[in-house]
């Protein structure tokens, strides 16, 4: 049927609706533009202003998004920006914060060198963006944001999680349940990196069978770009766009996968973009493949042999590990690594036996270790701590055979610091500005500890009574901030209402509060406390010296130990003598980390010694005057200060596990009963527990200067960036020379090492001789080195203790005095510095000037 040239036609019966997607932007009006700019880069999340401009905007909206402002953009109504227009107020605080990020990233358009690039698995740069589960996430952002903060040269690469981390609920009966949200890369500052002619970034990386696509997307950290891939693609294959939905998801396939696009994938993106860089950081075992990727590159532009191009690209390569335990490393069976990485030996040039022994220590294992190929691929290594450092060389110790742990001199320590503008609270900023009066400067290279600390040592002039009322302020804070989040989240899963009004009414603005948050691991024994139910009962529940403990954490969702740790805390937190008194807070995050550390007045921590290989939280904690309460493990080690916090004893006193923590428990309740107590609770006439702000003025002053990340980047600088860089342009210099002479220095000695013969060793037995110390005894050792020259080997003695753990007690060198008939004779005036009964022994090792340390090449033969 027509009419009027209108044709009718019947559409189908049927009830269902058809929709198609439309996608609709927030229109914020273009005078209100600055803050669409704003929220694009990271710096907002470190800067008051900023973030007090965006939560003014609505604050409603600001808190439902978890302090997000994109999606706070997108969630304002065109009602809420008129008015915000006619705001003239809101207009220039605006356009100041405009002016200020202009004038930040101005600062930043020539940075310092040596350029680095750093590669992650996971990143804590806000809450948004969902790409970080824990510490070594957290630690990954603040240090981005420090290179920001002291214009240091250095991009990032990571990768795009669709659903992250999960987000923890509590059930009913205590189980914790993960949730996971698909992420909405429109509500998150991350923007599709484009090259020249306008196409999206992409590269990919060959699997079984097929090839993999993945996607580069960028994050603006003020000055610093982070680069993160997504293979969540049409074009891949479904198992393979599952390989970055989850943050350490999946099986231990997909978590190879998750290296391989990480390392591999990360080379190549940087590659086709054209950046490069002088130092490469591997943070983790994870991106151990950059230096696979690297290797594969140089053999293809310069052409050089895989021993030339391994010799070129370690110089560069820097690995730190955070790990204290074997089984926390990285290691995949042989037969799915063999699956996965066997074209790489043709790549590499080199046998699948060679191949696998960069991530083994014997060919005789099953499984690749990762961190053994960092390792393998790095010049220098390090801890995050001393300690750490010292265990990290135990762990290590077997890719060197021969050597003892201490005499590794290619592993060394940064302690972790936390970055003060993020965590520090701004009445804390605002006090230590005005007291703080000395300018540091902001360009790295200029940074001087000595003048930061004595910078800190200011907090001494501050009035008490100003010091306290800004600690009473941030705990209200704290405690309110508990009683909504509390409130939410319990209404939601349908919690007991009494016990919900029970619980807030006894939550003490007043009452000595303590935090213990962090992942929910077993060794970090958040247990401890409750190993005397009655005791802990009196301690909470004296009436004149109130005590209220605050919990928060996930455990991994294959960690049922963990988990069980959780549901145990909440069994307690629901007896009738522990209702508000112990409290577990679900769904730990970077709003809530930061809220407890700034508003607790102790931050305890109870790891089994020494499994903590840095933390941080509790760094974060000292910044804002929050006393710590600790095992002298990983940090607290170097920051623990008599009257500036509290450590329980660093012996270990029983090899039973069930004892150590009785004891440690009793050490415990005794600290809290006769030190902790009692220094909160003395007041002077004033009110103002004088006692108890000494020790905060004490933590200012004594600890938190050395553990920012500010301090931790000059760390790098010294020990690590500057002197990697310098040796990595003299090995690449005139076509790589030095790496193709080093290469074949190494194979020449490699092949007679095992023909080298012991012609005649004169030494004094020790035993039916004994030595005097700090006297002189000729020693001898000859040596057929078949055609090495005496400059190529070396001779040493060592001398150890006689008693398990073995432990270095001194190394004395032999000097080559002459050739004869072949032989080369080498000697030593023995001189024993120590008295005591000692084992030692001789060795050869090759020796070169060029060598970038002694494990640079592990050949050894102990005579």
């Amino acid at each position: 049927m027509e009419k009027q040239g209108v044709r009718f036609v019947k559409l189908p019966d049927n009830a269902e609706p058809t929709w198609k997607k439309i996608i609709v932007e927030s229109n914020v009006p273009e005078l209100l533009e600055p803050l669409r700019v704003i929220s694009r880069n990271l710096w907002w999340s470190w800067n008051d202003d900023a973030r007090k401009l965006f939560e003014e905007i609505d604050p409603e909206i600001w808190e439902q998004t978890a302090h997000n402002p994109i999606q706070l953009l997108e969630e304002t109504s065109l009602e809420r920006f008129s008015e915000l227009e006619a705001d003239m107020s809101f207009i220039l605080r605006m356009k100041e914060v405009e002016a200020r990020l202009s004038q930040y990233l101005n600062e930043r358009k020539e940075l310092l060198g040596p350029k680095v690039a750093y590669f992650s698995m996971e990143y804590g740069l806000h809450t948004s963006l969902k790409i970080y589960s824990g510490g070594l996430g957290i630690l990954a952002g603040d240090y981005l944001k420090e290179a920001s903060d002291s214009k240091v040269e250095m991009v990032a690469v990571g990768l795009l999680y669709r659903f992250g981390y999960f987000k923890q609920t509590i059930s009913a009966n205590g189980e914790q349940v993960a949730h996971y949200e698909a992420e909405h890369f429109t509500h998150i500052p991350v923007q599709p990196v484009m090259d020249e002619n306008g196409n999206w970034v992409t590269i990919t990386i060959e699997m079984p069978g097929r090839t993999v696509l993945a996607q580069v997307w960028s994050v603006n950290v003020g000055s610093v770009k982070l680069f993160l891939l997504d293979t969540d693609l049409e074009a891949n294959q479904e198992q393979d766009r599952f390989i970055t939905h989850h943050l350490y998801g999946g099986d231990n396939e997909n978590r190879l996968k998750q290296e391989m696009v990480l390392g591999l994938g990360g080379i190549r993106a940087l590659e086709k973009m054209g950046i490069s860089a002088e130092i490469y950081h591997i943070n983790e075992g994870h991106a151990a493949f950059i230096g696979l990727e690297r290797m594969w590159n140089l053999q293809q532009k310069a052409n050089l042999t895989f021993a030339e191009a391994k010799e070129a690209i370690r110089a560069s390569n820097l690995f730190t590990t955070h790990t204290p335990v074997p089984a926390g490393h990285d290691a995949f069976h042989d037969d799915l690594f063999r699956a996965y990485m066997e074209k790489f030996t043709d790549r590499l040039g080199i046998s699948w036996d060679e191949f696998e022994m960069l991530g083994k220590t014997n060919p005789h294992e099953d499984h690749f270790n990762m961190s053994f190929l960092a390792a393998n691929l790095s010049e220098r290594i390090n801890g995050v701590s001393r300690l750490h450092g010292r265990v990290s060389q135990e762990l290590l110790v077997e890719l060197y055979k021969g050597f003892l742990p201490e005499e590794l001199e290619n592993v060394g320590y940064v302690t972790n610091g936390v970055h003060y503008p993020t965590w520090a609270a701004p009445e804390w900023r605002k006090i230590h500005e005005k007291f703080l009066k000395e300018e540091l400067p902001e360009d790295i290279h200029d940074y001087d500890e000595a003048s930061e600390a004595r910078a800190w040592k200011n907090i001494y002039k501050v009035e008490d009574g100003v010091i306290w009322n800004t600690k009473s302020t941030l705990r209200a804070r704290l405690i309110e901030y508990i009683k909504e989040r509390f409130t939410d989240t319990h209404i939601q899963r349908n919690e007991n209402p009494k016990f919900i009004a029970e619980a807030l009414s006894k939550l003490n603005p007043n009452a000595l509060t303590i935090g213990f948050a962090r992942r929910f691991a077993t060794y970090k024994r958040a247990h401890l406390i409750f190993r005397n139910l009655d005791r802990l009962d009196k301690i909470v529940n004296n009436p004149e010296r109130p005590v209220q403990f605050i919990f928060a954490g996930k455990a991994h969702p294959a960690d049922k130990a963990g988990q069980d740790l959780i549901k145990y805390i909440m069994e307690i937190s629901k007896r009738p003598e522990f209702v508000g008194k112990i409290l577990f807070i679900q769904n730990y995050d970077m709003n809530l980390a930061k809220i407890m550390v700034q508003g607790c007045d102790v931050w305890m921590n109870t790891p089994t010694r020494p499994l903590e290989a840095s933390g941080t939280s509790g760094e974060k904690g000292v910044m804002n005057g929050t006393l710590h309460f600790s095992v002298l493990d990983g940090w607290w080690v170097e920051g623990y200060k008599k009257d500036a916090g509290w450590a329980l004893n660093e012996e270990r006193s029983f090899d039973i596990q069930d004892l150590q923590d009785e004891l440690d428990a009793e050490s415990i309740y005794s600290t809290l009963e006769n030190e902790i107590i009692p220094a909160y609770y003395y007041r002077n006439e004033k009110g103002v527990p004088v006692l108890w702000v000494d020790f905060i003025k004490n933590t200012f002053a004594e600890v938190a200067p050395y553990f920012t990340t500010r301090r931790m980047m000059r760390d790098y600088f010294d020990r690590f960036y500057i002197k990697q860089a310098e040796r990595s342009k003299g090995i690449v210099a005139e076509d790589y020379r030095h790496a193709r002479d080093m290469a074949q220095w190494k194979a020449k000695v490699s092949g007679v090492w095992s023909d080298i013969e012991v012609v005649n060793v004169q030494l004094a037995d020790g035993i039916t001789n004994s030595y005097k110390m700090g006297q002189d005894y000729p020693s001898k050792v000859v040596l057929d080195l078949k055609g090495l020259t005496p400059e190529e080997v070396g001779v040493e003695m060592i001398v150890v203790t006689s008693d398990e753990p073995v432990e270095f007690v001194q190394k004395q060198e032999f000097t080559p005095v002459k050739t004869e008939n072949g032989m080369t004779h080498y000697q030593l005036d023995l001189n024993l510095k120590q008295s005591g009964t000692f084992n030692y022994g001789l060795r050869v090792y090759p020796k070169n000037e060029n060598l970038a340390h002694r494990q640079d090449f592990r050949y050894l033969r102990w005579i």
